[in-house]
């Protein structure tokens, strides 16, 4: 029987799995997806039972925190056959959702009876024409209603993932510090990630690091460095006063991968060692094929020896990566 950890060639012990349970979403985000996409068959994409095998392979071997992403999680199809068993999955440690909050109103609670612990929603705008705008196609107020179903269903931790694009909704960073502030949750500020070519701006000049977004929230509030660790790259600060906390994921300006601890699973069953990179590897054709769980695990062993050190993202030069975010699992 396969027993070991997951530690790769530089040391860094990978304990968090990030999980897309599909490509699809029911949002055409400008920063994250084209917008007339093709996805994948449907023959392509893990059924829910392999997933969870995986899942239940990676706690196996160390892994005590799994994020469940897409696409829109919540948009799969009976994805509670999956939070329900990975939510009672002993030796995991934190169950926990992104979503973009479309379909939360109505999962809120029955994810939170299940024992998803916190969730991240994604949320640029208060406003609700630029709102459209940026998802093209998405309507604020059911996210509005999602996020306070969420508050009274008892998560743990509610955070807002928020990008910042200047020029389209760099004057709602003081907003969207309020609404929180009012709700008693957290936010988070990501810089853009660059992968895919939606060609809908120019990412250098409308790029806003970490840093720029500090000055302009300290115009108005007192941001005080916490010792929180969630286990991912955010740095965290308490706002002064407040139960909130404000965290700033910067891959452009404070490269996080020395202490990266992740590896991503795609809806058809790839493993991606790097965010930034193509290192992976395809598990599908272990689960659909005659190998055993053993056999699962020996390859996630061999799979640390490619996780590479780092990634390189430039701002100036065109993407590398021709994948979108719903393809990479958030």
């Amino acid at each position: 029987m396969v027993n070991n950890q997951l530690i790769d060639q530089f040391g860094r012990r990978v304990n968090y799995l990030r999980l897309s349970v599909t490509d699809r979403c029911d949002y055409r985000c400008v920063y994250c997806m084209a917008e007339e996409m093709t996805f994948l068959p449907r023959e392509q994409i893990l059924t829910l039972e392999e997933q969870l095998r995986l899942c239940r392979n990676f706690v196996d071997m160390g892994v005590q925190k799994i994020r469940l992403t897409g696409g829109e999680p919540l948009i799969r199809r009976n994805i509670m056959a999956l939070i329900e068993p990975l939510g009672a999955l002993e030796g995991l440690r934190e169950l926990v959702l992104t979503t973009n909050g479309s379909r939360l109103k109505q999962y809120a609670r029955p994810m939170r009876a299940a024992g998803v612990r916190r969730i991240n929603v994604s949320l640029d705008s208060l406003k609700a024409d630029r709102f459209a705008q940026i998802t093209r196609v998405g309507k604020l107020e059911p996210v509005l209603q999602g996020i306070e179903e969420a508050i009274e269903a008892g998560f743990e931790r509610i955070k807002i993932n928020a990008i910042i694009i200047k020029g389209r909704n760099d004057d709602e960073i003081i907003p969207l510090i309020r609404y929180v502030k009012e709700l008693g949750i957290d936010i988070s500020f990501i810089e853009e990630m660059p992968l895919g070519t939606t060609l809908a701006y120019d990412r250098a000049e409308n790029f806003m690091s970490s840093v720029d977004l500090r000055e302009v929230i300290e115009r108005e509030f007192q941001l005080i460095p916490s010792t929180k660790d969630s286990g991912g790259p955010a740095k965290y600060f308490d706002l002064a006063g407040t139960q909130t906390q404000v965290g700033f994921i910067s891959p452009h300006s404070n490269n996080f991968c020395s202490t990266c601890n992740r590896v991503r699973l795609t809806s058809e069953g790839r493993l991606l060692l790097c965010l930034g990179n193509e290192h992976s590897v395809d598990l599908r054709s272990l689960l659909r094929g005659d190998f055993s769980d053993d056999d699962i695990k020996n390859t996630l062993l061999e799979a640390m020896n490619i996780k590479p050190e780092r990634h390189e993202f430039d701002l100036n030069e065109a993407p590398q990566l021709v994948r979108f975010m719903n393809m990479t699992g958030g």
